[in-house]
């Protein structure tokens, strides 16, 4: 798959003047990806070998992850190159909200979406579901329960407010509490930050931040390109007809490989599976993938029909077939030779 979106990564480098890098993290229902730290090394990676350029495009599908490494990402790109843009072809949710906030503009597609940026904690205290996984924690769960005491059953003598918080910390580990307040005034503070490069003005920036971090309403509020640009003043670009023909072709091809839209069944599956759940490419650096990979059997144990799932290996991978030092691509009208760096950048 890697060899045919080459082509891709090409041509839009051609119409966006700019260089390409790709970052998926998969949706598909039962076995998703998040934006976490451990892809910050294989960003290095990628731009050392595009080397300090005019212009990056992040080609950016996502529903959320780690606020900080979200961040991280976003000082990265921005150390090698002067403009950077990111490209929504139908997700950028959460942390994936927070990057494109870094960007100087940000290409949304018809069906690209955005999203609040409250965070969600998940840490060892935090309350667990009927699996053992642990409940995520809203910012704005926190403070709409609190607010609903408050606003619609007026409840407002302290002594009646102490209960219902003490009620709360039932359920809720109260350094989990104490932690949801400071994320809450980490993530206004952080997209103030990256908004620098994209918004200048104070009052604008204000009421982006406040829409994205509490006045959403709810963390599955989406935002498309008509509100992101009119109502929150966002700076986004509308591609051309040629622009969003080759990032519908390049979304469809990564949605073939990675599955996005058809569930993970275990049961489906008697052997061993590999399964691509992140992808990090550029045609210079070639190809990463997180990848799950196990070995399933089904049969009869102890007299009940059962399905045992060994897990092998769960982490990133990279594709070597895809590594040459000079790299000749086709954009559909010439052929494009690409040389990778080979310094270290600092």
């Amino acid at each position: 798959m890697y060899s045919e979106r080459k082509m891709l990564y090409a041509k839009l480098e051609q119409e966006f003047n700019s260089k390409i890098l790709v970052y998926i993290t998969s949706d598909r229902p039962n076995l998703s990806a998040q934006i976490a730290p451990d892809v910050i090394d294989y960003f290095i990676d990628h731009l050392d070998k595009i080397g300090p350029c005019e212009k990056i495009s992040l080609f950016l599908y996502t529903r959320g992850g780690d606020t900080s490494a979200a961040r991280n990402i976003v000082n990265l790109l921005r150390m090698y190159c002067e403009k950077l843009q990111v490209i929504v072809p139908h997700k950028a949710h959460s942390a994936g909200t927070i990057i494109s906030l870094g960007a100087n503009e940000i290409v949304m597609t018809k069906q690209a979406t955005l999203g609040p940026i409250d965070p969600s904690l998940n840490t060892p205290l935090n309350p667990r579901m009927a699996d053992g996984s642990p409940y995520p924690v809203s910012v704005e769960a926190v403070k709409g329960y609190l607010e609903f005491a408050k606003d619609e059953l007026s409840i407002s003598d302290s002594a009646s407010l102490s209960a219902i918080f003490l009620k709360l910390t039932d359920f809720v580990h109260p350094l989990v509490l104490g932690q949801v307040y400071r994320s809450k005034a980490q993530i206004q503070m952080m997209a103030e930050k990256l908004l620098q490069n994209q918004v200048t003005e104070p009052d604008k920036k204000k009421k982006i931040i406040e829409f994205l971090c509490s006045e959403s309403g709810s963390h599955d509020y989406t935002i498309n390109r008509r509100e992101a640009q009119n109502e929150l003043g966002l700076n986004i670009i509308k591609p051309s007809q040629n622009q969003y023909i080759l990032i519908k072709q390049l979304y469809d091809n990564i949605n073939d490989e990675l599955l996005l839209n058809r569930p993970f069944r275990i049961g489906e599956i008697n052997g061993a599976y590999s399964v691509r759940r992140c992808l990090l490419e550029s045609i210079v650096g070639g190809s990463d993938y997180y990848s799950s990979e196990g070995i399933v059997t089904q049969g009869i144990f102890n007299g009940q029909a059962a399905i045992q799932n060994k897990i092998t290996f769960d982490g990133w991978r990279h594709d070597y077939a895809s590594d040459s030092d000079r790299i000749e691509v086709n954009n559909g009208e010439e052929d494009i030779v690409y040389e990778r760096g080979t310094d270290f950048q600092t």
